[in-house]
């Protein structure tokens, strides 16, 4: 299918995110492009961010939740974590309002953590990190505290209790997209040091096709999926959009994974997409065509830019 047919379909999606990212990230249109102005501008009043918003309370929380992380995935974290990934936003008082809620439910615990030396749950930290860089709390000094337990995370080589004490790949995958959320300007040399950490771990120490990271157990089905969403998980997919970010899709480790993405598109030139967790997070993410949608968009734009590079 040519690539045009490509973008035709992934504009025919009923999520507004889906339209707005195609044109303005994928297909390259300006912020103010008509087109991406009125896909913008409907993001707002339907499709999933203003359903998942609409169940947040006055006090930045999410209605029905037992904690900021339970139930997955549709409390606090969770839900924050997705309004980033379907680009809303950043400035609407109902993320920043979500945003503090987080850091401030969190800093007691990231402050124990910090004194304690303690380190592991990088997925969750480099989650946080995410969102609230999102709504642009880079200056906060909670904020800070995350990136600083994230550096010595990476100094612990990413080992997590929750991996029997190993170094995690998904760890370290969500750590590396939180700290990637920060600008050139704000990466002092103990980020870059902690992201080349990172780097070297995943693409030259193990292998992201072979998967062969340190485990307790067989390597996760879900890693070997093009999967939308995930949420302390990752994939080889969602690795390579973190690569992307970082400008890394040129090292020689990427390009295995590479090859097996662009080996994963079908016929019609489309992604198959797996939404595990489909059943436990916002119905308004819609359904099949929609995850392939989001998967397709996804590898569309990592292909797209290491072509560039490559």
């Amino acid at each position: 299918m040519h690539e045009t047919d490509l973008i035709n379909w992934l504009l025919a999606a009923r999520t507004p995110s889906l339209r707005y990212l195609t044109l303005h990230r994928l297909v390259g249109r300006p912020e103010t492009d008509w087109e991406v102005q009125a896909a913008w501008q409907e993001m707002q009043i339907t499709g999933p961010i203003p359903a998942i918003l609409a169940e947040q309370t006055e006090a930045g929380h999410w209605r029905g939740e037992r904690s900021y992380y339970t139930p997955k995935y549709t409390s606090t974290h969770w839900s924050m974590l997705l309004l980033s990934e379907l680009a809303a936003d950043g400035q609407d008082a109902r993320l920043r309002q979500g945003a503090a809620f987080m850091l401030e439910a969190t800093s007691k615990e990231l402050g124990w953590a910090l004194e304690g030396g303690r380190h592991g749950l990088s997925c969750f930290w480099g989650n946080l990190l995410r969102y609230a860089l999102h709504p642009s709390y880079g200056e906060d000094p909670r904020v800070l505290a995350i990136v600083n337990y994230l550096v010595h995370d990476a100094e612990a080589r990413w080992r997590c209790p929750y991996n029997d004490g190993l170094p995690c790949a998904w760890g370290a995958a969500r750590g590396l997209w939180g700290l990637a959320a920060l600008s050139a300007q704000g990466r002092s040399l103990e980020v870059e040091t902690a992201i080349q950490s990172g780097l070297a771990f995943l693409l030259e120490d193990h292998s992201l096709v072979a998967a062969d990271y340190p485990s307790p157990g067989r390597v996760h089905p879900l890693w070997f999926r093009l999967n939308f969403p995930l949420f302390y998980q990752a994939d080889i997919l969602f690795v390579l959009r973190v690569l992307a970010e970082l400008g890394a899709l040129d090292y020689p480790g990427a390009g295995p994974a590479l090859h097996w993405l662009r080996t994963r598109r079908k016929a019609d030139g489309r992604w198959r997409g797996a939404s595990p967790f489909r059943q436990r997070t916002w119905a308004a993410l819609a359904d099949q065509e929609e995850t392939d949608r989001w998967v397709s968009l996804q590898a569309a734009m990592v292909l797209q830019q290491a072509r560039g590079v490559g």
